[in-house]
């Protein structure tokens, strides 16, 4: 049942991205662009996730005793931000930011058999095993 239901949020997630926009990298970078051709349209999806979070997470959430799908809910073990927190976030924004695409839309966008988009998401999968290689060499102390 769990895979059906990630199948189904991933579908409906990526129809999302697709309709709003978000799987072409123009619309990203030119949200970026304030002092060029500014397109608004990223924060008006953000916004309107941020609304549907909202409601959700103040409405639904506190009455919750666990997930549907599972048998309970897993918290994270530390609220501490660390270097490989900070290291990894401007990682995915600086790339974000230069390609226009972020791994979501991207997977997304793989529909569309853009070699640009394929040629990412290729890129992005090996910079995923490369970084985890790396953070295991870095910081295997912590």
């Amino acid at each position: 049942m769990k895979i059906y239901s990630a199948l189904a949020s991933g579908t409906v997630f990526g129809f999302g991205l697709a309709l709003s926009g978000m799987t072409d990298p123009a619309n990203i970078i030119g949200f970026l662009d304030i002092r060029g051709q500014w397109n608004p349209s990223l924060a008006f999806v953000m916004m309107g996730g941020l609304a549907v979070t909202t409601v959700t997470f103040q409405l639904v959430i506190p009455n919750m005793q666990k997930p549907v799908l599972a048998e309970l809910f897993v918290l994270p073990e530390t609220n501490i931000l660390d270097g490989k927190l900070v290291l990894g976030a401007c990682l995915f924004g600086i790339g974000w930011g230069l390609s226009g695409l972020c791994p979501g839309p991207a997977v997304a966008g793989l529909a569309y058999f853009d070699w640009h988009i394929v040629l990412f998401v290729l890129v992005m999968v090996v910079g995923m095993y490369s970084g985890d290689w790396l953070t295991r060499l870095l910081f295997s102390a912590d």
